[in-house]
């Protein structure tokens, strides 16, 4: 098999395994929306390079319209939180400077309330979680439920980072630096082709070696 099959076949078991994270993050919010009975949960995605948020998984309103959609990283209460690294509940988005309402008019969803938290990895902060409207909003929101959604942070911030990582290496799969790409067409033909876990381990593979080269 030439260098560019094996990449091709990289790239392929990579895109699989990315979708299997893309899944993992839509079960995340899915399950917080639901325990929280909110209208809307979210994660979004900090793109270093293009110093955006990028809506990565949505549950409720705006679900299957928003993922993909990009605003600047400093937007609203999600650029705040991203900033300072601080989880924020606000009960009244109307009277919160931070809020952005033009930004959230352009989803096509205005909340009145949300709770925001950072999604953290080696103490860089990688996206945000986002829950909207939760029942009983006229209620505090209590520590035990910032301590569970902490715990859905924590879950998010490793799907986002796995995520992140399969991109980047599906990028170098795809034809990126020569040296790269050549390691990546080296590891696929290691693992081969009929092994069912292949692309999970050459992921992770891949991730070592793109981490120990900058």
């Amino acid at each position: 098999m030439t260098e560019s099959a094996y990449r091709a076949v990289a790239a392929a078991g990579m895109l699989a395994t990315e979708e299997s994270h893309r899944r993992l993050l839509q079960s995340i919010v899915g399950v917080a929306r639901a325990i929280f009975k909110a209208k809307a949960a979210s994660v979004f995605l900090f793109d270093e390079d293009a110093d955006e948020l990028v809506f990565e998984a949505v549950s409720g309103e705006g679900e299957g319209d928003l993922v993909g959609m990009r605003m600047p990283s400093s937007t609203g209460i999600a650029g705040w939180v991203l900033v300072t690294r601080q989880p924020l509940v606000v009960d009244d988005l109307s009277a919160d400077p931070r809020h952005a309402r033009q930004a959230a008019e352009a989803t096509g969803y205005v909340p009145n309330a949300l709770v925001a938290v950072p999604l953290l990895t080696d103490e860089r902060a990688i996206g945000v979680l986002n829950v909207l409207d939760r029942a009983e909003v006229d209620r505090p929101f209590s520590l035990a439920e910032m301590e569970l959604l902490t715990l859905f942070a924590d879950q998010a911030a490793i799907g986002l980072d796995l995520l992140r990582a399969g991109r980047k290496a599906r990028s170098v799969a795809e034809g990126g630096d020569d040296e790269r790409a050549a390691v990546v067409a080296r590891l696929a033909e290691l693992l081969g082709e009929d092994d069912d876990g292949a692309g999970l381990r050459l992921l992770e593979a891949l991730e070592r070696v793109l981490r120990g080269r900058g």
